[in-house]
């Protein structure tokens, strides 16, 4: 069996030939990994009395190829021996340790998409929806059936043609009317649904551009011409945590606003179009007419 994070750092200060320098920052992992978790290394170094480069080394000697391996890592771990309603918060937690505890976690998650997401990646994926026929975005399950939906109204709001398929036999249509000008955008944190692996054979097989948002190494990710790579902590709860869901909404957030700067003014013109038409009609007019119906006279 592997031995967990905190167990190799307790086998590591257990050699006494190991350097101060390096040994400070383990030590203060060790004693609130909680804390190791969500503050950056430059403040762990300063804390410390160490720096970065130290306290990469000392990660090097764990196992980890980095700060980021380390820290999913650590997280991880944290998952696993913590409570089944979140891997932070404890059973007996107060109400305002809930809260923080959450929203710690929340902001870790979004904080680490900038580390991992590849600009080039991005830069690619923005440029083949902008150029393309027609964007289908495709998923699996409730969460990424969300951000399927949510992502197809961001881009036929800027003027791509675009769609969002759920189901799985309209997902291998859709890739079966797709061409070399097509993309389809295929959403999935786990990454290997054999529905969704599906579609995105035939869509190759089309010669259409598939783009993955999900983890570096799955299946789909190994299929996609361009994958936009995110890896989230587990989740106790569910197979898919909120946390994947903010990193992933995230990314769509940054795609989208790149695809935008590339359609330029007309982007901007349909855009205020929109907000326009629905800040003065429909579901977003800011007045809306008393009911005062089976009020008393």
């Amino acid at each position: 069996m592997t031995p967990s994070v905190l167990n190799k750092i307790t086998e590591l200060l257990a050699d006494t030939t190991l350097p101060a320098a390096r040994r400070a920052p383990l030590e203060l992992i060790l004693a609130d990994p909680e804390r190791a978790l969500n503050e950056s290394f430059e403040s762990l170094a300063e804390r410390s009395g160490s720096s970065v480069p130290t306290i990469m080394r000392a990660v090097r000697d764990l196992g980890s190829a980095g700060l980021r391996e380390f820290k999913l890592a650590l997280a991880q771990e944290m998952a696993v021996s913590g409570s089944p309603l979140h891997r932070r918060v404890n059973l007996g937690d107060s109400t305002e340790q809930v809260v923080s505890k959450v929203i710690k976690s929340a902001a870790a998650a979004v904080n680490g998409v900038q580390a991992q997401l590849s600009t080039q990646a991005l830069e690619a994926a923005a440029d083949a929806m902008v150029r393309a026929s027609r964007v289908d975005c495709w998923c699996v399950g409730a969460t990424s059936g969300f951000m399927a939906s949510d992502m197809q109204a961001r881009l036929f709001r800027m003027g791509l043609v675009s769609n969002a398929y759920l189901d799985q036999h309209l997902q291998l249509v859709s890739a079966a009317t797709l061409d070399a000008g097509g993309v389809a955008f295929a959403i999935s944190h786990v990454g290997g649904m054999p529905s969704l692996m599906e579609a995105v054979a035939v869509a190759r097989a089309q010669r259409a551009t598939v783009i993955a948002l999900t983890q570096a190494g799955t299946p789909l990710a190994k299929q996609a011409d361009i994958v936009l790579g995110i890896q989230v902590p587990d989740d106790p709860v569910m197979h898919v945590g909120t946390e994947a869901y903010l990193a992933h909404l995230t990314v769509i957030e940054v795609l989208t606003v790149l695809i935008a700067q590339r359609l330029g003014d007309k982007a901007v013109a349909r855009l205020h179009g929109v907000r326009q038409v629905l800040a003065t009609h429909g579901l977003d007019t800011r007045h809306h007419p008393q009911l005062n119906w089976g009020a008393p006279e």
